[in-house]
């Protein structure tokens, strides 16, 4: 469990931060960025929850996942390195991609087909979950480039997972726009 008794340590004046692992690495590294991002769209999940209270249901889902996104943060700042730590870091793992698929299907069951794309807004709470599902896209096009850097890994269960969470958030927004029938659908050339 994490301890933490003082906020501030100073040790990031320099513009560095240390992973879990111990190395240091700049604010602005690509690793750093992509659990920052990460931290990000907890954050708006957090925000959309303040709107999801009377769907309890979804809300439950809403906070598993804030759980899964700091194992997800986790995972991250304790990059593979091939040797041997005297603890066992945090990984996603498949059961949690399995689970959120589950959650998907669950919820896109009562929805209609889509006919069109839908524009972010409707009830508050889908628009802060589109928010979300669009911070969780960046996350995974971040940790989809620091992948494919020498000398870095992202494990696959976690690469799996940001995306599944982007489909989740979609669903949710809709499931929140009273199953869709508050979705606004894109109308091309609506306004040429």
């Amino acid at each position: 469990m994490v301890k933490l008794n003082k906020i501030y340590t100073r040790t990031g004046d320099d513009g560095t931060t240390a992973l879990v692992t111990g190395p240091r690495r700049l604010k602005h590294d690509l690793r750093v960025d992509a659990y920052g991002t990460i931290d990000e769209t907890n954050s708006v999940i957090g925000v959309a929850r303040l709107h999801t209270a009377d769907m309890a249901e979804l809300d439950a889902m809403l906070m598993r996942i804030q759980n899964d996104l700091f194992d997800l943060g986790a995972d991250l700042a304790a990059p593979e390195t091939g040797e041997v730590l005297s603890y066992e870091p945090l990984r996603i793992i498949e059961a949690q991609v399995v689970r959120l698929e589950g959650e998907i299907d669950q919820l896109n069951a009562d929805l209609d087909p889509l006919r069109s794309f839908i524009l972010p807004g409707g009830s508050a709470a889908a628009a802060h979950l589109h928010l979300a599902r669009t911070i969780a896209r960046r996350a995974e096009r971040i940790m989809v480039e620091l992948s494919r850097y020498d000398g870095e890994t992202v494990a696959e269960p976690a690469l799996k997972y940001v995306n599944r969470l982007s489909d989740f958030l979609f669903v949710a927004a809709r499931h929140a726009n009273d199953g869709g029938k508050a979705d606004i659908l894109w109308i091309p050339g609506k306004n040429r």
